[in-house]
């Protein structure tokens, strides 16, 4: 397994730098450039030329392209454009509300999904069956922003059990456990809209592995000796129909980071994913390329998270 981890870190070196070159690509044929959000008819064109040659703008795209790959990999992500405030700060003031967000999601998808999941595999061709696979299918196709602001209408605004945006109640002086009772009251709605599409498809790919997984030989077997349902299903069924959901536990981490973008910016949320949105309407480059950048490393560190859970759901899987 160390073999295996250090092999597949050093194949993520060229990946990433890859990457960086498509992420700065991208950005460099995105239509206009960060200085015009800063035009003033009060300056002159000689001024602007002079900011752009100091932010460095104006040089090859090679040069501009060496130039931040070497701040990122000693640390340095950048400065906002508008304040000058540095991107690695401002990333990191944001970080804790979006892992507090998607954390929440990311625990609710599986500890809601799986169960569901076994429970509409055992019950095939059922009416709780039935109602799960629709529901799975009305959770998979509904947009986010639709389903935030119908929960937004209901519980927030026609029965007030829930806040409409923030992550605290401001103004309000809370310690202790009312203070986590209000950061549980504000998690709840942007939780449970990030989470949704992720439950939907982790039930749907528990159900369909659980499915194959019972109609084996040694779950037969197993039923032969007078073993209970539930210890057939849980202890033999579930964890052998695992692999396919361990694949989704991997993905699904850069997938929910990206989904808080627009989750965030629904629910007024302080994290990345409002950041993010004001980034791009501010074509706040050096901050978009430090999330995509943040994102990209995601990915690969769920895929390697995934990999390496094969092994402990599958004593078959060896590296």
């Amino acid at each position: 397994m160390k073999k295996y981890l250090i092999k597949r870190l050093l194949q993520s070196i060229p990946i990433l730098i890859g990457i960086t070159i498509m992420t700065f690509a991208i950005m460099q044929l995105s239509p206009g450039n960060p200085m015009q959000t800063m035009i003033d008819p009060k300056i002159s064109s000689e001024e602007m030329q002079r900011a752009q040659e100091n932010l460095g703008l104006n040089d090859p795209l090679p040069v501009q392209y060496f130039t931040w790959i070497k701040e990122v990999f000693t640390g340095n992500l950048g400065y906002t454009v508008k304040t000058g405030q540095p991107v690695g700060q401002l990333i990191l003031e944001r970080l804790p509300a979006t892992l507090l967000l998607t954390g929440t999601a990311f625990v609710m998808a599986f500890v809601v999904g799986i169960p569901l999941g076994v429970y509409s595999a055992t019950n095939r061709f059922k009416a709780p069956d039935y109602v799960l696979t629709v529901l799975s299918f009305i959770g998979i196709s509904i947009p986010s922003f639709f389903f935030g602001l119908g929960m937004i209408f209901i519980f927030a605004l026609k029965l007030g059990w829930l806040p409409t945006s923030g992550m605290v109640t401001i103004g309000a002086d809370l310690t202790g456990f009312a203070k986590f009772m209000d950061y549980v009251k504000h998690v709840t709605m942007p939780s449970i809209v990030l989470a949704l599409p992720t439950i939907a498809v982790v039930m749907r790919f528990t159900r369909s592995s659980m499915l194959e997984v019972l109609n084996q030989d040694f779950i037969r077997t197993a039923d032969s000796k007078g073993l209970s349902k539930l210890k057939v299903n849980l202890k033999h069924a579930l964890r052998n129909a695992l692999i396919p959901v361990i694949t989704i536990f991997g993905l699904s981490i850069p997938f929910l980071f990206g989904g808080a973008y627009i989750t965030e910016h629904i629910f007024n949320w302080p994290g990345m994913g409002s950041l993010g949105i004001q980034s791009i309407v501010a074509r706040e480059y050096p901050v978009i390329m430090a999330l995509n950048l943040f994102t990209s490393i995601l990915v690969m560190t769920g895929n390697l998270l995934a990999d390496v859970m094969y092994a402990w759901a599958d004593p078959r899987i060896r590296y």
